[in-house]
C-alpha cells in the first residue's frame, strides 16, 4: 500500500531560479544539488523532497510514492503486474540519485511517471527554514503535501488510481467548469487530486502546508518582492478546509501554499460532493486568466494531437 507522497521531480530551463524562489519565498531549505545539477529542496529532515532538473522546457518528470518497507514494495509490484501494469526496477544509480533504498517505476495510462520507493534518506535535526518562519511544514506521516494532475478522462483515471493503485476517495468538487476528485493514502485529506481536461495531460500544482498561519501570511507579503504572480487569492476550500493562496513558479506549475488542512480517518470518513471549491476567496487573478494553469501538453487522440484550448477553471 502506498503510504505517502514522498517527493516530486520536474524539469525546467529556469531551474536555477528555484534556489531563491524555494528558500526566500517558500521557506524550503536548499539541499545539495543532484548529479545532473538539479536544484533540490528540503521541507523537513528527509534529505530532499523537491527536485528541479535542468531541461530545455518545463515538464513534470515523476512523483515518488513512499512505501513502508521492502516487503510492501515487492508485494505492490506483484499486484501491479497482475493487473497488467508494466513495472520497471530502478537501477542502483537511480536509487542513489533519489536517495532511496529501493525503487520501481511505472507510468499511468497517459504517461505520467510514478516511482515506488522505500527507505528515503533522512538526517535527523537537519532541517532549517530558508527564511524566517515561526514553524516548518506539515509533513511526517502525511508526506510532502499533495499534487494535482490534469487527465483527459476522469472516469478512466479514477479506475486506474483507485482500482489499481489503491487510492481512497476523499471528496469530489463538481462545478459548471470543472470536476475534481480528491484521494488520500494517509491522514492528509488528499495527497492526490485529478481534474479532467479532455485531450490534455498535465501537472497543475503542488501543495505545501505550513504549521502556522503567520508563515502563510508572511509568504503573501513576500510575493511582490520576488516578482511572483498570485494566481488565486487567499481563500478557504470547502472540502479540506485549507486556507491557502496559489502562486506562480519559475516553471509553469503553481504552488498552493496553505495552512490548517483537514485530516481523515478511514474508519469514519464519508466522501462528499461539493458544488463550489471555496467558502470564500481563491479569486482568479488576471495572470491566471491569461494562461493555461500548470505544465500541460496535448495528447494524441486517434493519431491526431488535441488542439490547445482554454483550461478548465
Amino acid at each position: 500500500m502506498i503510504q505517502e507522497l514522498s517527493y516530486i521531480g520536474i524539469g525546467s530551463p529556469r531551474s536555477e531560479e528555484w534556489r531563491t524562489y524555494g528558500t526566500g519565498l517558500l521557506g524550503t531549505m536548499l539541499a545539495p544539488d543532484g548529479p545532473d545539477g538539479a536544484v533540490r529542496l528540503a521541507v523537513d529532515d528527509i534529505n530532499y523532497r523537491i527536485a528541479v532538473h535542468p531541461a530545455a522546457e518545463d515538464e513534470f518528470r515523476y512523483a515518488g510514492w513512499g512505501m513502508a518497507n521492502e516487503t510492501d514494495l515487492h508485494d505492490f509490484v506483484d499486484h501491479l503486474e497482475s493487473r497488467g501494469v508494466a513495472v520497471y526496477s530502478g537501477e542502483p544509480g537511480l536509487c542513489q540519485e533519489r536517495e532511496v533504498a529501493e525503487l520501481a517505476w511505472f507510468e499511468d495510462p497517459w504517461g505520467i511517471r510514478h516511482e515506488l520507493t522505500w527507505g528515503k534518506a533522512a538526517t535527523p535535526l537537519s532541517f532549517s527554514t530558508g527564511r524566517t518562519m515561526r514553524g516548518g511544514f506539515v509533513t511526517g506521516d502525511q508526506g510532502l503535501g499533495h499534487v494535482v494532475f490534469q487527465v483527459p478522462d476522469i472516469e478512466e483515471a479514477n479506475r486506474f488510481y483507485v482500482d489499481v493503485l489503491g487510492f481512497r476517495l476523499s471528496d469530489r468538487i463538481n462545478t459548471k467548469y470543472v470536476g475534481v476528485r480528491f484521494y488520500h493514502v494517509n491522514g492528509r485529506h488528499h495527497s492526490l487530486a485529478l481534474s479532467e481536461y479532455p485531450g490534455h495531460v498535465g501537472f497543475n500544482h503542488l501543495m505545501l502546508e505550513v504549521e502556522h498561519l503567520d508563515d502563510l501570511g508572511r509568504m503573501i507579503d513576500l510575493v511582490d518582492e520576488h516578482d511572483v504572480d498570485v494566481m488565486q487569492s487567499l481563500g478557504r476550500h470547502t472540502n479540506d478546509l485549507m486556507t491557502s493562496v496559489y502562486i506562480g513558479s519559475p516553471s509553469g506549475l503553481q504552488i498552493e501554499y496553505g495552512h490548517g488542512g483537514l485530516t481523515v480517518d478511514d474508519l469514519s470518513w464519508v466522501a462528499r460532493t461539493y458544488n463550489r471549491p471555496s467558502y470564500w476567496g481563491h479569486k482568479l487573478s488576471d495572470a491566471a486568466k491569461s494562461r493555461v494553469p500548470g505544465i500541460v501538453k496535448p495528447i494524441a487522440v486517434d493519431g491526431l494531437v488535441a488542439a490547445a484550448a482554454g483550461a478548465p477553471r
